[in-house]
């Protein structure tokens, strides 16, 4: 395969605090992660002093911002997006290029965020309302529930969806009255430090910054006494590292982590092409990489080959390549660490005595050092191996067997995480049944995956999936606390006291 690809110039973002964009001495050099060798661009890496200031400016913007009305914050919020579909093309470029994600899949990450903004817009009438708890016999009071924001929020979100990531969170502690930090991934920071910036710039000073840097220069954004929640999207890991970080002040977390996501296919399931489709893409999507996907299938002992061939079909056509370049269909790892991770867990299969199929030719020339890796299926793996205890974050699916729908939720739910799970049925009544039972914080029924999520509901993980939720009223209130205001009641009180 040879380059058609662009020659467009390096891009260079800096930190966005106060209002005002700052450069760095130091950057973050961002590679292509198809082409190792080509630099994408260059972000700003912040000092532990401008991760000082940008928690200041986002503390000193707070008590203005907060005393607003939801609904003004709302109407500078909607004004603050206008016109950011008009750079979304070079958005999913940049973020293409630093990612590793086919375009289309980049094109739809920036969109996404601002779906996920306007629906946050369409709660303000509910943010501030409030409760009230009349008299009652021996509680001479009538008392009022409200809600107040935090203060200083830092959303903290990851390399794969970085921005439609950001959309789950960002405009739900804007509206609720926080101010906000955005933490943008070091190796994909470029896309998502340019959309940000230009939502902040129509927001009052302070109310909305950016800060990029290396991870040890970060530690401020968690654990500065100043921070009221950390919002936290990555690594059961990395989500480890934040709530020990966060503990030292008792600053709140909310944790959307990884998964080990089940499918179930029952026995009648419907496996047409539309719904192959729909489980192919639940799988393979961003080369598998979605804390969301499905990461283990337990089909029914007499679907198993029906599946295994209906997935085969779709991964005889995949064209691996350079996310820009027109045709491919799945581009490369994006790390080198993980490439080797899923390429180790694949060939334990193999050493086990697993039948592993692998789909698609690895591309050549100046792509022939990229985090490519051929698809597989691993069928029927003895069920302790790593292709299905860990998450994979890869290109790799084990198809597992079940007899019954009792074992398929026991092995569904034998698992470390719970983000989320599927069930393939015919059977309505069943699909509610199982999906109850599953251990996992979202369940769809004959459909998976990230483009297929309710933007509307509340999304978050059970177990080491996480915690706290994101999305819907649910999600503003988690940036919110709770208030009550008792009034005396003479005439309650007059009445009790006889």
């Amino acid at each position: 395969m040879t380059s058609t690809l662009d020659t467009a110039a390096p891009v260079t973002t800096g930190l966005y605090i106060g209002g005002e964009v700052r450069s760095t001495d130091d950057s973050l050099e961002v590679v292509d992660p198809a082409r190792p060798g080509v630099v994408v661009g260059h972000a700003a890496a912040a000092s532990t002093q401008d991760v000082s200031d940008a928690v200041a400016a986002a503390k000193a913007a707070f008590p203005a911002w907060a005393a607003l009305p939801a609904t003004e914050r709302a109407a500078q919020m909607a004004a603050a997006i206008q016109g950011l579909a008009d750079e979304r093309d070079e958005d999913a470029r940049i973020l293409s290029l630093e990612n590793g994600k086919i375009v289309h899949e980049a094109w739809v990450d920036a969109l996404v965020f601002e779906i996920r903004w306007q629906l946050a817009l369409s709660l303000a009438e509910e943010v501030d309302a409030t409760k009230v708890l009349s008299p009652a016999p021996g509680i001479p009071v009538e008392t009022t529930v409200a809600h107040q924001p935090l203060g200083v929020v830092t959303v903290i979100v990851p390399f794969n969806w970085p921005i439609a990531i950001l959309g789950a969170a960002l405009p739900h502690a804007l509206l609720a009255g926080n101010t906000a930090i955005v933490k943008p991934p070091p190796t994909t920071p470029l896309a998502t430090t340019r959309l940000v910036q230009r939502v902040a710039e129509k927001l009052p000073p302070g109310v909305l910054n950016v800060v990029t840097g290396r991870d040890s220069e970060m530690a401020g954004l968690i654990d500065n006494p100043d921070i009221a929640k950390v919002c936290f999207t990555g690594s059961v890991n990395g989500g480890k590292r934040m709530m020990e970080m966060a503990s030292r002040n008792l600053t709140r977390v909310t944790l959307e982590l990884g998964g080990n996501d089940a499918a179930i296919i029952r026995e009648d399931a419907v496996l047409d092409d539309e719904h192959l489709d729909r489980l192919f893409a639940g799988i393979f999507d961003t080369t598998g990489q979605i804390c969301m996907a499905a990461k283990r299938i337990y089909a029914h002992r007499s679907r198993m080959d029906e599946v295994v061939a209906g997935l085969s079909a779709r991964l005889e056509k995949v064209v691996l390549g350079h996310g820009l370049a027109e045709g491919t269909t799945m581009g490369p790892l994006h790390q080198s660490a993980q490439k080797a991770f899923v390429s180790e867990i694949i060939e334990e299969a193999k050493d086990a005595g697993a039948t592993v199929l692998e789909f698609g030719d690895l591309p050549e020339g100046e792509f022939a050092q990229g985090n490519f890796l051929r698809p597989a299926i691993v069928v029927d793996p003895d069920p302790s191996l790593r292709v299905v205890t860990q998450e994979q974050f890869g290109p790799v699916i084990p198809v597992l067997p079940y007899d019954d729908d009792a074992d398929a939720v026991r092995q569904a739910n034998d698992t470390w995480g719970g983000l989320c799970g599927s069930v393939w049925t015919a059977d309505t009544e069943a699909a509610t049944r199982l999906g109850a039972q599953l251990a996992c914080g979202y369940v769809w029924v004959n459909d998976h995956g990230a483009t297929r999520l309710d933007l509307r509901a509340p999304f978050g993980g059970m177990k080491q999936s996480g915690m706290g939720r994101e999305q819907g009223i649910e999600g503003i209130r988690a940036f919110q606390d709770t208030r009550s205001i008792a009034h005396l009641d003479a005439a309650a009180l007059a009445a009790s006291a006889h």
